[in-house]
């Protein structure tokens, strides 16, 4: 872990502590994924199939999901997983639902009518990561903003295990959230085939869902062609924290994201030095207890760092010039900070609302803007699922009251056309 003591730091020092780790793109990794891209345009299916082989080493004989080995599924997984995916589908439809928007008209005084026309996103591909690890949870908050937008066909695809199927938790998932449209796909070529659609795959208008680099760098290149969700880097979690708060809960939810990735990021902020020495000791000891300790040790040794400020309010400060995708206020009253939040992807408050009731629980959708784009992007939600169309209707005598601003407007700009497609229809 980097200690950094504010007081003892330059402004350049301060600014380099949030660049942020995003993976890079490669040369090599460009070259490999515009390889990848030309093989899935020019041989379709069969280039899935081989490439599945060389990536995932498995052969698959066919690579759509039949419903027999969805319902085999559902005997595969425990009762008590399967209880836990209704519970948390339950809470994450309750929390979406009430991002659902209506179209409207207003009636002018002009005699027009404006208006604005909410229609979903007409098909869209889930990308959802297997292979050595499986995310239920992701089904669930990819797929139910989706299905509440109305969109009436969702495509997932997932990589095969070993053993040549998709985990069976992710058929679970994917079944309770009503997608039966399943593929054995995985990396940048499962982006590639629901862009430019093989004999097996039809194209998509939107690809949703996280991915490694590959995955990420194939949804930049279609980025146009089709929509996409966001870019997304390495997980990250910021935890600003005072004096009296438990330093064995702050340092579980730093390993809690530093397990995820290498280049993921924990980071702690506190006014408290004592707190930050308690949180470095805990971090030492409960991290020799984790199976995934070799990653957490890369990650936190890399881009681990807790940082001694003046006081909250330079914390705050610090905290929305870093813009984290996950932000922990552990506070007296943590409520009362919430005006000072500019920048952050999703805040828990308090020591009960740790960062993993988020990322399964809760009922936010835990596909965030990483690597600072919490300035400018939001949450993943039933908007990314919904497409707005503006409405206008004018009546002759309406148009006829508009008619001279919107010459004069056409003159300015030097667009005769456009005066004249209104001046013609009272000549």
């Amino acid at each position: 872990m980097q200690w950094i003591e504010t007081k003892n730091a330059s402004e350049k020092e301060i600014q380099g502590l949030f660049e942020n780790p995003m993976a890079l793109f490669t040369e090599e990794i460009q070259a490999s994924v515009s390889d990848i891209e030309t093989l899935v345009k020019t041989r379709g299916d069969a280039a899935l199939m081989d490439l599945t082989e060389k990536f995932d080493r498995v052969a698959l004989k066919s690579l759509k999901v039949t419903e027999k080995e969805i319902d085999q599924a559902f005997i595969d997984v425990s009762s008590d997983l399967l209880i836990a995916l209704q519970h948390a589908k339950e809470n994450i439809e309750k929390y979406h639902r009430k991002q659902l928007r209506e179209s409207f008209f207003t009636r002018e005084a002009n005699g027009g009518i404006l208006g604005q026309m909410i229609s979903p996103v007409p098909r869209v591909g889930l990308y959802i990561p297997g292979g050595t690890a499986a995310y239920p949870s992701s089904v669930l908050m990819n797929g139910i903003p989706a299905v509440l937008a109305g969109v009436k066909e969702i495509v997932l695809i997932s990589p095969p295990q070993k053993d040549g199927k998709i985990h069976p938790g992710v058929l679970v998932a994917a079944k309770l959230v009503g997608i039966t449209e399943i593929y054995t796909l995985g990396g940048a070529q499962g982006i590639f085939a629901m862009t430019y659609g093989t004999e097996s795959i039809p194209k998509v208008d939107k690809i949703v869902g996280p991915g490694n680099v590959y995955v990420t760098l194939a949804k930049k290149m279609v980025y146009g062609q089709v929509d996409i969700d966001m870019i997304a880097g390495p997980s990250e979690i910021l935890i600003i924290a005072e004096e009296g708060q438990n330093p064995a809960f702050i340092a579980a939810d730093l390993l809690s994201q530093a397990e995820h990735d290498p280049l993921a990021s924990a980071i702690l902020i506190t006014p408290s030095k004592a707190l930050g020495e308690n949180v470095l000791a805990e971090l030492e000891k409960q991290q020799q207890r984790l199976i995934r300790k070799d990653i957490t040790n890369v990650a936190l040794k890399n881009q681990g760092k807790i940082i001694i400020t003046k006081d909250l309010e330079e914390a705050f400060f610090l905290s929305n010039r870093f813009a984290p995708e996950h932000l922990e206020v552990l506070l007296e009253d943590p409520m009362s900070y919430l005006p000072k939040i500019e920048n952050a992807g999703c805040v828990f408050l308090g020591p009960y609302s740790p960062e993993p009731l988020g990322d399964y629980y809760a009922g936010t959708n835990h596909t965030l803007p990483t690597s600072g784009s919490a300035r400018h992007f939001s949450p993943l939600s039933v908007d990314d699922f919904i497409k707005k169309t503006s409405i206008v209707y004018y009546t002759k005598d309406g148009l006829s009251r508009a008619q001279k601003d919107i010459e004069l407007l056409a003159d300015y700009e030097g667009l005769e056309a456009h005066k004249k497609a209104v001046s013609i229809r009272f000549e």
